[in-house]
């Protein structure tokens, strides 16, 4: 896995007015204080290489109303290597950084946006990493769960009384060129994710069913099935060759 580009923070944290698919997840046994770290599997072997799509998941922390997220969106090749971008973001007000990755605001709100891209095969897997590296900061990493290559996404520091993660949100799928202008349903690409089941201290938890929302459910070719490694979600329509 290699670095290969600066941060983009434009598309790091897109709204969820035009998100396709939610999908739940929890962890078991979570304290009171919430967790110190947690683990999003995300797997896009058979996503076309194209932007326009935000596969992610949210998060809260004990004593905080708003959401972080973390997730991936596939970017075209870029010198016939294939090309990932991975976000970290915070809509906490408050929130503070001192990263090269990261930027102030969160979707045009209070907040942080931390994002790189680089280089890696879809077909590895990727492991979301969010890890308390003291006090109230915490890291955000993208981790081939093929190679175990590590990539930094981006740290923030919240509040002071934050506390851990919660033990349970949603997450999405989201086509985020639709969050401005007209759109029509039938127009949406092609696009298939898995999510894997999230992995903490606590252990390992689980993910309910996915399902539509927005103003499009019934008319995007959405199928949702259980798979060994987690749920497959499969939108849109005239899918292309799905590349390493």
């Amino acid at each position: 896995m290699k670095l290969t580009a600066a941060t983009v923070l434009a598309s790091c944290a897109p709204s969820l007015a035009f998100a396709l698919v939610g999908i739940t997840w929890s962890i078991p046994g979570v304290p009171s204080t919430g967790l110190n770290s947690v683990t999003f599997p995300l797997s896009l072997a058979q996503t076309p290489h194209e932007t326009g799509y935000y596969f992610a998941q949210q998060f809260n922390f004990v004593g905080q109303q708003d959401v972080g997220y973390t997730g991936l969106q596939p970017r075209p090749d870029a010198n016939g290597r294939p090309a990932i971008h991975a976000v970290f973001s915070s809509f906490i007000a408050g929130t503070t950084t001192n990263d090269a990755n990261c930027g102030s605001g969160a979707d045009g709100g209070p907040g942080v946006s931390c994002g790189v891209e680089f280089s890696a095969p879809y077909s590895n897997g990727y492991n979301l990493e969010i890890v308390n590296t003291g006090g109230t900061t915490w890291t955000g990493t993208a981790v081939d769960s093929t190679t175990g290559d590590r990539v930094h996404i981006g740290t923030y520091t919240l509040p002071a009384g934050t506390q851990g993660i919660k033990g349970s949100q949603v997450g999405f799928v989201e086509y985020y060129p639709w969050n401005s202008g007209t759109h029509t349903c039938s127009s949406l690409p092609y696009a298939y994710v898995t999510f894997g089941y999230p992995v903490s201290p606590s252990g390992i938890g689980s993910l309910g069913d996915a399902y539509e929302y927005g103003d499009c459910v019934g008319n995007v070719a959405f199928k949702n099935s259980r798979s060994a490694g987690g749920i497959d979600v499969q939108v849109g329509f005239n899918p292309g060759t799905a590349r390493n």
